[in-house]
């Protein structure tokens, strides 16, 4: 369809619901038969031989790592969607620069009670606990940086309709693979 794909770089807290949309696209764009990689954040992670860890340090070197997977991709595929926390601003800046034209960055946000509720990794149980310390934007030593500049912003807030989410989420797709062809 395209000669390179077009990035969407899904950019939120741990449990805001980046990979199961992320995922919900990805069935839908390939039902409308294009071609679609999903790069995300933790299964990334899981490849690399040298543990990363999750100081502000280590998720420049991931981050940035994941947009060369990127940038080695891009001919490969219709779309890119990196559901990953991404939680500094000025990586987020360089991988933009370095990615465009053709980069898109999507802000997943929820408030943090729908965070606690929905923690299907039982992080945020473990901080409030101490059994994990500098969890990512909710710790005071490890911030996340919530993004200016992003191109489109998905609540999935408990009280917002599921439904309403992913619809919102692949429409921002479609509408920007269809411009950029």
């Amino acid at each position: 369809m395209k000669s390179i794909a077009d990035i969407f770089w899904c950019t939120g807290m741990s449990g805001t619901g980046k990979s199961t949309l992320s995922l919900y696209a990805k069935g839908e764009l390939k039902r409308k038969g294009l071609s679609v990689l999903i790069l995300d954040g933790d299964v990334i992670r899981d490849k690399y031989k040298t543990r990363l860890g999750f100081g502000r340090e280590d998720v420049e070197k991931n981050n940035l790592n994941v947009a060369k997977l990127c940038e080695g991709e891009r001919d490969n595929y219709d779309v890119i969607i990196v559901p990953i926390i991404s939680s500094i601003d000025t990586v987020r800046r360089t991988v933009r620069k370095n990615l465009s034209p053709g980069f898109h960055l999507m802000y997943i946000t929820a408030d943090i009670e729908s965070l606690k509720d929905r923690d299907p990794k039982g992080l945020y149980k473990k901080a409030d606990n101490g059994e994990l310390i500098g969890l990512i934007g909710y710790s005071d030593s490890n911030p996340y940086d919530i993004p200016q500049d992003y191109d489109l912003i998905v609540d999935t807030s408990k009280q917002v309709d599921v439904e309403r989410s992913k619809e919102l989420f692949l429409n921002f797709i479609l509408q920007n693979i269809i411009e950029s062809t």
